[in-house]
């Protein structure tokens, strides 16, 4: 067992930002488990996650997290690299690759591209599975990613990600326009809990904020640029369904055929064309910016629409270029009222997939005997109700009848 004193420095912080200053070998993931597993004490009583730590206090820690073997093997995966240095790396993530192991995934990852490149020269801080990655982007999603070389440098970039200095610019193509030109979508996301691989708008999920920019309008799509302060997943993809414009070519999000249905006839055919010619969600990080870990240097870099988002930008740019947002078309924003609100809560870093369980369904008698169930309370309420009404006009209440029992014969002619 060990035991950490708080400082003045750390008073206020959470427990798991406190226990990360003391133990800073290990991911704020691995002690958020020991949260779970009831493995950290104050008083001997049991803390939860949302615990903040005082000046003087004596956290106990029954038992360290045990660090994840690695079964990464490096792999020859080409790696389009922007700039690199002592400390850093930035590249520029293609399409259909994943960042690291999971779900199933063991191999082909950049992670084990990272490690062939680099070997050695890479942080820890994230475990074995996760060489230098700080922070990811979906398989389908390209673009700019940051990589550490060191520990040093991985804190210091976590830092900014947690403090929202570090920018990071996103552009998607997106059904229809946009009714403004510019604002934030601000909405909490947490797992779906009728599709554990989705994420949704949730009122016990965690805080999410998302900026966007209409920068390019066609008849039916509009071209937006994202600017994230926050990082959730999937959080563009879910923002922007929520905002009733689906990332074009979404498949997880209702950004293919649920939308082409909406388009109008006249366009239907341009609106198909352009989504045959997408393999997943025209989504892209085009810029990253951050203050360089070492020398304390603003750094920002760019890059280009990858190949297959700038061919149906320019597809459509010939076809179906507007001038001006067309709001007659509002059937998209019909996806509003599917968001829906769950009760459900996680961590700071999705657990690994869990299929939901089973929903068994009721017998036949089980179904008449909750049906006679509803029908027996609806009965009883309406005799209450009839019964008090019958005291204010001065009758006797216990000479009311239950609904539907009636006599149809006065007995005193019987």
């Amino acid at each position: 067992m060990l035991k950490f004193v708080v400082e003045e420095s750390s008073s206020g912080s959470r427990i798991d930002k406190f226990l990360q200053t003391v133990c800073p070998d290990f991911s704020r993931t691995d002690l958020q488990k020991l949260l779970l597993a009831k493995k950290v004490l104050f008083q001997g009583k049991e803390l939860q996650k949302n615990f903040r730590v005082e000046t003087g206090m004596e956290i106990e820690v029954l038992a360290l997290p045990e660090k994840e073997a690695s079964t990464l093997e490096p792999e020859n995966i080409p790696l389009d690299i922007v700039y690199e240095d002592d400390d850093i790396v930035v590249l520029n993530k293609p399409r259909n690759l994943v960042v690291h192991p999971g779900n199933g995934v063991k191999t082909g990852t950049l992670a084990a591209g990272l490690l062939y490149h680099f070997k050695e020269s890479l942080s820890s801080i994230n475990g074995p599975l996760r060489p230098g990655i700080v922070h990811r982007l979906d398989k389908d999603t390209p673009g700019l990613m940051l990589v550490a070389k060191n520990d040093k440098a991985h804190r210091h970039l976590a830092e900014q990600l947690e403090t929202h200095s570090l920018a990071r610019t996103y552009h998607a193509l997106v059904w229809g326009n946009p009714r403004d030109w510019e604002g934030f979508v601000e909405a909490p996301l947490g797992r779906d809990v009728r599709n554990r691989l989705k994420q949704a708008v949730t009122k016990s999920g965690k805080h999410a904020k998302t900026h966007f920019k209409a920068l390019e309008f066609f008849t039916f799509a509009s071209l937006l640029e994202y600017r994230l302060e926050t990082g959730r997943t999937h959080q563009i993809r879910v923002h922007s369904r929520f905002m009733g414009n689906p990332v074009f070519g979404d498949p997880l999000y209702e950004g293919r055929n649920a939308c082409l249905t909406r388009v109008p006839p006249l366009f239907r055919d341009i609106a198909e064309n352009a989504l045959n010619m997408t393999s997943a969600q025209l989504l892209q990080a085009v810029k990253i910016r951050f203050v360089h870990p070492r020398t304390e240097e603003e750094m920002e870099f760019e890059v280009p629409h990858e190949k297959e988002f700038a061919e149906v930008l320019e597809y459509l740019r010939e076809r179906v270029k507007s001038d001006a947002p067309d709001f007659s078309m509002d059937s998209f924003r019909a996806f509003d009222g599917e968001m829906r609100f769950e009760e459900e809560e996680f961590f700071e870093e999705e657990s690994e997939y869990e299929a939901p369980p089973r929903k068994e369904r009721m017998t036949r008698a089980e179904r008449l005997a909750k049906k006679k169930e509803r029908l027996a309370k609806k009965k009883a309420l309406e005799l209450e109700r009839k019964k008090r009404e019958a005291e204010k006009r001065g009758e006797n209440p216990e000479e009311v009848t239950a609904p539907g029992y009636e006599p149809t014969i006065d007995p005193n002619l019987l």
